[in-house]
């Protein structure tokens, strides 16, 4: 797998994995979680999956109505109220990406780092690019000439196959399969279920930027920017 940050380096997935887990390679401290909700929860096991060291889990919230003393045993604190050292990271645990855009900009401005989080029983092949702040859940397989772009997620059980381009903030919910030759643009959210067939080498699939594709559909054609499609086959609804 193939990561992009400022220690970029190329190695197989099962080696980057078990490359993770010791902790004389973490360089963090403390992760920071944007949310403290049931997406928030689960990136809180993934990294206790992920890594064997884990580093202290914070929950961040934006919003006093969201906040309490803690969340499964971590503490939940206001963003406006942290500062972010050197030694802490930070994933987003909220599901819908125009919310993660917006997060993700707040936290940048506040000098916050990105780390990006794969569960040990992903099953992935080497030429796979992996940007910052991208998570994939537990059971999923991604396989050949992929990228996944920053604070995009991959949930639980799903197939990313050959020469698809996933673009930053996408949400893959549980259980969604593309077939190869499929490019999602950015902010694209995918419902459970769903799945994508495949294009071309010459003439891909695209699912249009900020399209939702709903939960169950079967997409055959590509997809209009910010449309919303559902159904089998798809159809657009908006």
């Amino acid at each position: 797998m193939i990561v992009r940050s400022p220690e970029s380096r190329t190695c197989s997935v099962r080696s980057w994995v078990q490359a993770m887990r010791p902790s004389t390679v973490l360089d963090f401290e403390r992760l920071y979680i944007f949310g403290a909700g049931g997406h928030g929860r689960e990136i809180a096991w993934l990294a206790e999956e992920a890594w064997q060291r884990v580093p202290e889990i914070v929950f961040l919230v934006d919003d006093q109505q969201y906040l309490r003393s803690s969340v499964d045993g971590s503490p939940v604190r206001l963003l406006e109220d942290e500062e972010f050292g050197e030694d802490s990271r930070f994933i987003l645990g909220v599901g819908e990406p125009s919310l993660r855009r917006i997060v993700t900009s707040k936290l940048l401005a506040r000098a916050a780092a990105a780390t990006r989080l794969v569960h040990p029983r992903v099953e992935m092949s080497q030429r796979v690019v992996v940007e910052d702040g991208a998570v994939i859940c537990a059971g999923s397989v991604v396989t050949t000439n992929v990228t996944i772009g920053r604070h995009s997620h991959i949930n639980v059980g799903c197939t990313v196959s050959h020469d698809v381009r996933i673009g930053n903030f996408v949400t893959l919910s549980p259980g969604v399969h593309i077939a190869g030759n499929v490019h999602v643009r950015d902010d694209v959210f995918v419902g459970a279920g769903a799945n994508i067939i495949n294009g071309t080498a010459t003439a891909p699939l695209v699912i249009g930027e900020g399209a939702v594709v709903a939960a169950g559909a079967c997409v055959i054609h590509s997809v209009e920017p910010s449309a919303l499609v559902a159904g089998v086959p798809a159809v657009r609804k908006r």
